[in-house]
């Protein structure tokens, strides 16, 4: 059963793209979920969106870390291959890049999953700060081609306005 996200997004998904159906959302902390229409040997590239309020004073490099310990536990292998700090202090993001080894259904897999952690101040409360991750896993095959859809789909996630929504 998929969750909620801590503040309202809005969004647009890379053209093709398709919303997952909420049934067939795995991983219970994930919030929204869009798969690419075209799988590579039969594994579904997929953008994932979840998110939450982590405590006071913990960093985006140590939410990452976390991630990485839960991440581990369902795979074979996984290598930090980048990761970068970025945006203004205000608004603070952290990206990374990960090489993972895995068994999906039966079928060993390499896989790269693309992940942008945002700290977004809180629509209700300011002074509170929401964590959004989102994610692109795709084969390792398939990565670098809806690479440049996940890039469009992050330069337009922002916080919902009473004007719209996703």
């Amino acid at each position: 059963m998929p969750t909620t996200l801590p503040i309202p997004l809005e969004f647009r998904l890379p053209e093709g793209w398709l919303p997952a159906h909420p049934a067939r959302i795995e991983a219970e902390d994930v919030a929204f979920a869009a798969v690419h229409p075209r799988p590579d040997a039969g594994f579904a590239a997929n953008i994932t969106i979840d998110g939450g309020f982590p405590l006071e004073g913990v960093t985006l490099v140590q939410l990452a870390e976390a991630s990485l310990e839960q991440l581990r536990q369902g795979t074979e292998s996984l290598v930090v291959a980048d990761r970068r700090e970025v945006g203004p202090e205000d608004a603070p993001a952290l990206t990374q890049r990960l090489a993972i080894s895995a068994v999906i259904n039966g079928t060993s897999r390499d896989l790269v999953q693309s992940q942008v952690y945002l700290s977004l101040a809180d629509t209700l409360d300011p002074h509170k700060r929401a964590l959004i991750r989102l994610a692109l896993t795709a084969t390792a095959a398939q990565h670098d081609a809806v690479l440049g859809d996940f890039q469009d789909f992050l330069r337009t996630v922002r916080p919902e306005t009473e004007e719209g929504a996703r």
